[in-house]
């Protein structure tokens, strides 16, 4: 249940703090007063879309704030702490602050929340009619929704049952359909993947084989050279026959020092440094030596080296930089090879899933349709029981369920829904949209919602202005059917009718201040003597006149009776 809701500087109303209670609650008040405001209010508790005009003039920003009452367990009571807000005593507050600049911040539990999240969390906890909301039952989704909604448990277990097999044969159908469609481009990329594992496959690329090649390339493309310097290099290191070879000059130094050894430590390490430098040329000489002899001369092995590089670049330009990348490449293929190679397969194993889920399909929806079909007569009965105490003797609906030879199974079943309705005797039924006024409508959706009750699961329904266009009798007959309403949920109704207004439990009236220059409101509850200068005002426009006193009080005594 809805407790407590606060308004501060929502358009005319300056700073507002409504009690709410259980039964039947009504917000009245003159013409520009504001008590749109309070379901404006409402709206922006449940993530409807900020609107800088909403914010009263010469204010930095405008608040709204409800603080609700949840059952443990319920969805919204998760959503809200997987938000990182709290709930205390199974009391929710819920909040939206509108800056004058165009910003907008909801807030739930005291977390700060996305605006959707509103939305989410007041899914279950409030249910919003207006005029808008007449013009929606014209929609045959709605008008669907409405009958489905009416036909209870039955109706419900069905559809969850027909849901999953649906959703999957028609992922199967889609599935059927892509490959099929789309075979010829499977084939010709399985011919481009088939051609290029072959043509990788000529060739046997190794892992890091290219890097390898280019040295040994290298190498054999020079080993003359190769082999010319290290001869040079060798002779001039360690020439046994050349007095000008390093090493015949090193170990003559060494020499000359060994004659002053002893006479200073500073000499004798120079001495040793020196006798180590003619042991490396000897050790380097020795392997130039060695490598010059060992350099291989061999042109058929360069032309097989230069060959097979040759192989392998062609291969990097199609398939990667590198021979590491082109092998990458072959395990993708192959992979994709495998799995074009099983589409065969895969259409027949589906044709044969579909053959099986095509006849369930259909026997589940039409289980929904027989359910429907059913209910669709209950239903008409019922809402025509109720549209007769609405002053509409003669007025009846039918709720037509059609199901073409033909159709395809979608989202909920084979069924077209229509709500037809005929006025008065002797005319024929007609789509909504054809045979109701704004008036008629309006009664038809509170005849729909008294009938539903039974079957509603949000605890709070709050009624805009649906009496419009509605009067005498009919307005009396509005409020009986509301304060009905106020046994199975909270019903909160902003009204302009007295009738409906004397059946309520609880009374706020939105009054507005003009001093000339700022237009204020502000929003009172009323006692039992304020509720007759009030009903007064709405069947007189004179709260002091003793007829419309009387008549007021005669209203209250007829809602309590």
């Amino acid at each position: 249940m809805w407790q407590h809701l606060r308004l501060s500087s929502l358009g005319v109303i300056d700073s507002a703090e409504l009690e709410l209670s259980d039964g039947f609650t009504v917000i009245t008040g003159e013409t520009g007063a504001g008590k749109t405001m309070v379901v404006t209010a409402l709206g922006l508790l449940r993530g409807d879309r900020a609107d800088l005009g909403l914010v009263r003039r010469g204010a930095d920003q405008a608040r709204v704030e409800a603080s609700i009452g949840v059952p443990s367990g319920a969805r919204a009571v998760s959503a809200v702490e997987e938000a990182g807000g709290r709930i205390d005593d199974d009391v929710v507050i819920l909040g939206r602050v509108l800056s004058a600049q165009g910003r907008s911040r909801a807030i739930a539990g005291g977390a700060t929340v996305p605006a959707a999240l509103l939305t989410e969390v007041t899914d279950e906890l409030v249910a919003v009619h207006g005029q808008s909301d007449q013009h929606r039952l014209l929609r045959p989704s709605e008008q669907r929704a409405a009958l489905d909604r009416f036909a209870g448990t039955e109706f419900v277990e069905a559809a969850q049952a027909y849901a999953p097999v649906h959703a999957r044969w028609r992922m199967v159908e889609r599935t059927l359909d892509e490959l099929r469609t789309h075979a010829q481009e499977r084939a010709r990329e399985l011919d481009v993947l088939q051609y290029g594992l072959d043509e990788i496959q000529a060739v046997d690329p190794q892992v890091g084989e290219d890097e390898q090649l280019k040295i040994e390339e290298s190498r054999l493309a020079h080993s003359e050279a190769l082999a010319r310097a290290a001869d040079q290099a060798h002779r001039a290191l360690a020439g046994e026959a050349d007095l000008d070879a390093a090493r015949t000059q090193v170990a003559a130094a060494s020499g000359a020092l060994r004659e002053a050894a002893g006479h200073d430590p500073t000499l004798d390490e120079l001495g040793e440094r020196v006798l180590e430098l003619g042991i490396l040329l000897d050790d380097v000489g020795a392997e130039l030596g060695a490598y010059s002899a060992g350099v291989e001369l061999d042109p058929e092995r360069l032309a097989t080296l230069q060959e097979r590089r040759a192989a392998l670049a062609g291969l990097q330009r199609k398939y990667g930089p590198t021979v590491d990348d082109v092998l990458a490449w072959a395990e993708k293929a192959a992979a994709r090879l495998g799995e074009l190679g099983s589409d065969d397969q895969s259409i027949a194993a589906l044709e044969v899933e579909q053959a099986e889920l095509g006849p369930e399909v259909r026997r589940l929806a039409a289980e929904m349709s027989s359910i429907r079909s059913a209910s669709a007569a209950r239903l008409a009965v019922l809402v025509d029981q109720e549209i007769a105490q609405l002053s509409m003797p003669s007025a009846r609906l039918e709720v037509q369920v059609t199901t073409a030879v033909d159709a395809v199974p979608g989202p909920h079943g084979l069924d077209e829904v229509e709500l037809l309705f005929a006025a008065n005797s002797g005319t024929g039924s007609r789509p909504l949209h054809k045979g109701a006024s704004g008036g008629e409508l309006s009664r038809l959706m509170l005849a729909l919602e008294v009938v539903l009750a039974d079957e509603t699961t949000v605890p709070t329904l709050v009624f805009d202005e649906v009496d419009a266009g509605i009067g005498g009798k009919a307005a009396v007959e509005v409020g009986r059917r509301l304060s009905r309403l106020a046994e199975h949920a909270q019903v909160i109704a902003v009204t302009h009718l007295p009738q409906v207004a004397a059946f309520a439990n609880h009374h706020f009236v939105v009054t507005k201040d003009d001093d000339g220059t700022v237009t204020s409101s502000s929003v009172i509850r009323l006692d039992d003597a304020s509720r007759v200068d009030e009903l007064a005002r709405m069947l007189a426009g004179q709260e002091d006149s003793a007829t419309a006193q009387a008549h007021a009080r005669e209203l209250l005594e007829l809602a309590r009776s």
